[in-house]
C-alpha cells in the first residue's frame, strides 16, 4: 500500500508539473515569395509584397515570410525557387507567369513542399495556381476613361502579349465603349514588365497620336509621370500611383493579394492545404477601384462605383455579349458571358482596339 500511495503521489506531482509548464508553441510556418520585379516598382511586385506584409501582420507569430525580388523568369528563377525550398519554406509563392516550368520542375524534387503559382495553368499534387481578375479593374478604369476622354482616343502601354494582358486591354476598351461607343484604343507593346524608359517612350508615342487617357499593364509609375508632364490622364495600375502624378491619376485599379495569402497560408497552418485553382476578383475583395484623383468628374465616379457594385453582386460581367472581335467576328452572343476557359486563352482584340495581337 505504501508503494502504491507513493506512486500515486509521484503521478500527481508529474501532472501538476505538466500543467504549470506552458505548452511549446508550434514553430511558425515559413513562406517564401518570388517577385519578377523590385518591391518598389509600385506595380505588380509591390502589390504582392503589400499583400505579403498584410498577411504576416494578420497571422503574427504563426508565419514567417521571406522574399526574393528582381528574379528573371529564366534559369535564375528555378535556382531561387529551389533555394527557398532547400531553406525549409513550407509554401512558396511564385508571382509571375514565366516561373511556371521552374515551379513544376522544383515541385517534383521537393514533394513535401507546397507551391502556388500566380497566373499559371499547370497544377500538381503539391502545386496550386492563383490569380486575381485584373480585367475587372481594367473594365472599371475603362468606364472612367470613357467618361473623361475628350478626343475619344485611348492608349495602353502593354507589357507582354499573353492572354492576361490582352484580356485587360479588351476589358478596358469594353468599359470605355459602354460609355462612348465611338472610342478607340491603341496599344504599344514594350515586351517587358518593368522598364521605365520604354514605358515612358510608349506613353509619349501614344500621346503624340492623340490619346488623352492612358492605361498601362506595366509595373512602373512612368506612364502616370509622363501623363502628368504632358497634361493628359492616366491610372494607377495594381496600386495607387498618385504620388507620381496627382493631377494625372483619375483612379487606380487596386489589388489585394492578402485575400489569397491569408487563405492559403491559413490552410497550411491548419494542415488543410490542397491543390487549388483560385481566380478571385471584386466579389472576393481581391480587386477594387479607388484612389480617385481630383480631376475625376462626380458623374464618372458615381457611374464606376455603381458598375463596381454590380460586378460584386454578379449582375455585371465585363465580357457580356453581344461582343465582337475587331475583325467583326462574334466572340460572345447576346445574353451570354464569356466563360473563364475562354477568358484564359484570349488572343484577339475586341472591337474598338486597333491593330492585332503580336504573335
Amino acid at each position: 500500500m505504501k508503494f502504491l500511495h507513493a506512486l500515486s503521489r509521484l503521478a500527481a506531482l508529474a501532472l501538476a508539473t505538466t500543467l504549470l509548464v506552458p505548452a511549446h508553441a508550434a514553430d511558425p510556418v515559413k513562406a517564401g515569395f518570388v517577385y519578377i520585379g523590385p518591391t518598389g516598382d509600385h506595380g505588380w511586385s509591390y502589390a504582392h509584397d503589400q499583400g505579403r506584409k498584410a498577411t504576416e501582420a494578420k497571422l503574427k507569430g504563426a508565419v514567417r515570410t521571406t522574399f526574393v525580388e528582381n528574379v528573371p523568369d529564366t534559369a535564375d528563377g528555378e535556382r531561387v525557387i529551389r533555394d527557398l525550398a532547400t531553406k525549409g519554406n513550407k509554401i512558396i509563392f511564385a508571382t509571375s507567369f514565366g516561373y511556371m516550368n521552374a515551379i513544376n520542375k522544383v515541385a517534383r524534387q521537393f514533394p513535401n513542399t507546397l507551391f502556388m503559382h500566380a497566373t499559371g495553368y499547370k497544377t500538381a499534387k503539391n502545386v496550386g495556381i492563383y490569380d486575381v481578375r485584373t480585367y475587372e479593374g481594367a473594365y472599371m478604369l475603362g468606364v472612367v476613361a470613357g467618361k473623361m476622354s475628350k478626343s475619344g482616343k485611348l492608349g495602353v502601354v502593354g507589357s507582354v502579349a499573353i492572354p492576361e494582358v490582352v484580356r485587360n486591354i479588351n476589358a478596358f476598351t469594353i468599359g470605355a465603349r459602354s460609355v462612348n461607343p465611338k472610342i478607340t484604343t491603341r496599344v504599344i507593346w514594350v515586351n517587358g514588365w518593368f522598364d521605365p524608359g520604354k514605358e515612358r517612350e510608349a506613353a509619349l508615342a501614344l500621346i503624340s497620336q492623340g490619346a488623352d487617357v492612358l492605361m498601362q499593364n506595366t509595373d512602373s509609375p512612368a506612364v502616370v509621370q509622363t501623363a502628368q508632364e504632358k497634361g493628359v490622364f492616366a491610372f494607377g495600375w495594381d496600386s495607387d500611383m498618385s504620388k507620381f502624378g496627382a493631377k494625372a491619376q483619375l483612379a487606380a485599379s487596386l489589388l489585394h493579394w492578402d485575400v489569397i495569402y491569408d487563405e492559403q497560408i491559413g490552410k497550411v497552418i491548419r494542415n488543410e492545404w490542397k491543390t487549388t485553382d483560385i481566380w478571385y476578383g471584386v466579389k472576393e475583395g481581391a480587386v477594387d477601384i479607388g484612389a480617385f484623383g481630383p480631376a475625376i468628374s462626380a458623374d464618372a465616379k458615381t457611374l464606376v462605383t455603381e458598375r463596381r457594385d454590380a460586378i460584386r453582386a454578379g449582375r455585371l460581367h465585363p465580357f457580356n455579349g453581344p461582343l465582337k472581335d475587331n475583325t467583326g467576328k462574334e466572340m460572345v452572343a447576346a445574353g451570354k458571358a464569356l466563360a473563364d476557359a475562354d477568358l484564359r486563352k484570349m488572343s484577339v482584340y475586341v472591337e474598338g482596339v486597333e491593330g492585332s495581337v503580336p504573335k
